[in-house]
């Protein structure tokens, strides 16, 4: 079934990257197949923060919408994703930042199998494609977001 991971560094620090995937009222702004996302709630459970969004992915004339269960850990920081709702039998997502030197190192890993077999022929291989673009989504929305990273100046 289908699952992706991968590890991309880029010249923002971790808090940055974290509180950019911590917003997802903004995903239908800039996440590939992202066509709307409504917060159902959103509660504060000691130093995390635990919300429920349903999101419609679409393409064409295909539309999906699913809920999940979104934990925000700004100590780690990370970004847990777990499904409650929709076409999935099952989705796992999660979000790692780590501190490295120039900036960050973001660990993104997505597991999902749709609930339809049908549905998986049909747009199985377009969410597969967009899933792979996330973490690339991501550092694009940064440099919108907090400008293109400066460099070092260096003195002579």
């Amino acid at each position: 079934m289908p699952a992706f991971t991968t590890k991309r560094r880029v010249p923002y620090t971790p808090q940055q990257m974290f509180d950019l995937v911590a917003d997802v009222e903004q995903y239908p702004l800039f996440l590939p197949l992202c066509e709307a996302l409504t917060v159902r709630s959103r509660e504060r459970r000691g130093t995390y923060t635990v919300l429920v969004a349903t999101m419609v992915a679409g393409y064409k004339s295909i539309r999906e919408a699913f809920t999940t269960r979104v934990t925000l850990i700004p100590s780690g920081p990370v970004v847990l994703v777990e499904y409650l709702d929709g076409p999935f039998r099952r989705l796992e997502n999660r979000w790692r930042f780590h501190s490295v030197p120039g900036g960050c190192e973001v660990d993104f890993f997505i597991d999902y199998e749709f609930r339809s077999p049908l549905l998986g022929m049909l747009v199985g291989a377009l969410f597969d494609r967009a899933f792979r673009r996330f973490a690339e989504a991501f550092e694009s929305r940064a440099s919108v977001v907090y400008g293109a990273p400066v460099s070092p100046t260096v003195l002579h």
